[in-house]
């Protein structure tokens, strides 16, 4: 069984897995976590290609005459948090921590290289991506840009992300989304200021704004289908200097997630007409910055159904689970499955009421799941490039 050979691995990716969580690097900085990769990558035979979006490493593997290609992606970058664990492999870098288990990741997809470079048992080509700058910053887009499937043609893409909450080597999975889109919009809000008693003398931003925040809270509640949702969040407030002074500015952060890439062009248009309108309704003028940024996580049907029997001959069907809602979090491999049908998925880490959830800086990737993450991954690859 792929499971018990991998198992054989395991003290060999615990040592990996803990050597890149004591030594964490940012978007775009994983110079040393990239040599680490590619370094492992060719001792087991794969071409390796470093470089692409700056730190990102392809390694590919290719056996037989098939022309068929599967892409696996891993996730690299760490988050710029103080690590509060106090485990022996804990962070060395004050204010950078791997508190998204993107260690993890790295530690399951090189195991799996180590099987099937061991095995060669497909037919095809398998390209392992390591990604940079997945949190917030778009290493994905950053490295389609860059040319990664025409460089690497991939017929699917498939990702994987751990899950604290569900039991350990347990799959979630969901055709279509997965997880919402994340934007931003900025809002300066012009008004006249003056002094604070009188009031009468002004256009004061601060009421301005505060029509605006309360009107926002209407276009989930009120103007979006109750059965697809979404969030609209003012995230920041800011104006003034003092009590007795009637600013001439307010600026507003908003944060926007929804789950269809419908919704998000409707939320867009309802946020901007409502915030013109409110402002000039005071007269107010106001700039509006409208940023789209990572979008819907969406999986393709038979991609998914796919991932679903390659976990259920792993893990059987007590261990794979469909989730019934999207997470409301977001996720830049939304750009690779816009390029390419795939999935991305959930492996569970534990459900111990204690263990700490993603981005908590006690945080810490549960290394007995790392044995069936690298198998699953193995025995995708053996069924997708079937011979």
């Amino acid at each position: 069984m792929i499971e018990q050979t991998i198992a054989g691995y395991l003290e060999s990716l615990v040592d990996i897995r803990r050597d890149i969580h004591a030594h964490p690097e940012l978007a775009f900085e994983e110079h040393r976590t990239s040599a680490l990769v590619a370094d492992n990558l060719r001792v087991l035979g794969f071409d390796v290609t470093g470089g692409i979006a700056g730190t990102g490493v392809v390694g590919s593997l290719k056996c037989g005459s098939g022309g068929k290609s599967v892409g696996l992606r891993a996730d690299m970058d760490a988050l710029p948090m103080t690590e509060a664990t106090g485990l022996p492999y804990s962070s060395t870098i004050p204010g950078k921590m791997h508190a998204c288990g993107h260690d993890g990741h790295i530690a399951m997809l090189l195991g799996a290289a180590r099987y099937i470079a061991q095995t060669r048992d497909f037919e095809g080509t398998v390209n392992l991506i390591f990604q940079p700058a997945e949190e917030d910053i778009g290493g994905a887009k950053a490295m389609i840009d860059d040319g990664l499937f025409e460089r690497f043609p991939c017929d699917a893409v498939f990702a994987m992300h751990n899950l604290p909450g569900k039991p350990c080597g347990e799959f979630v999975l969901r055709p279509g989304s997965f997880m919402a889109s994340a934007d931003a919009c900025s809002v300066t809000i012009r008004g006249k200021g003056g002094h604070g008693a009188m009031p009468h003398l002004t256009v004061d931003p601060v009421v301005v704004g505060s029509s605006v925040v309360m009107a926002l809270q209407t276009v989930v509640s009120r103007r979006i289908d109750p059965l697809v949702g979404g969030v609209v969040t003012v995230g920041r407030f800011s104006a003034g200097t003092s009590s007795n002074i009637i600013p001439e500015t307010a600026e507003l952060e908003i944060g926007i997630r929804c789950f269809s890439p419908e919704v998000r062009e409707q939320l867009r248009g309802m946020i901007c007409k409502m915030v013109e309108e409110q402002v000039a309704s005071f007269g107010a003028q106001c700039e509006i910055a409208y940023d789209y940024g990572y979008p819907v996580t969406v999986n393709s049907v038979a991609e998914t159904e796919f991932v679903r029997s390659v976990a259920l001959e792993l893990a059987g069907p007590g261990n794979v689970h469909e989730l019934l809602y999207p997470f409301p979090v977001s996720e830049d491999f939304a750009f690779m499955l816009n390029e390419r049908p795939g999935c991305y998925f959930g492996l569970g880490m534990g459900d111990e009421p204690d263990r700490p959830w993603l981005h908590d800086p006690c945080y810490d990737f549960n290394d007995s799941c790392l044995v069936r993450g690298s198998a699953i991954w193995a025995n995708l690859v053996q069924r997708y490039l079937a011979h």
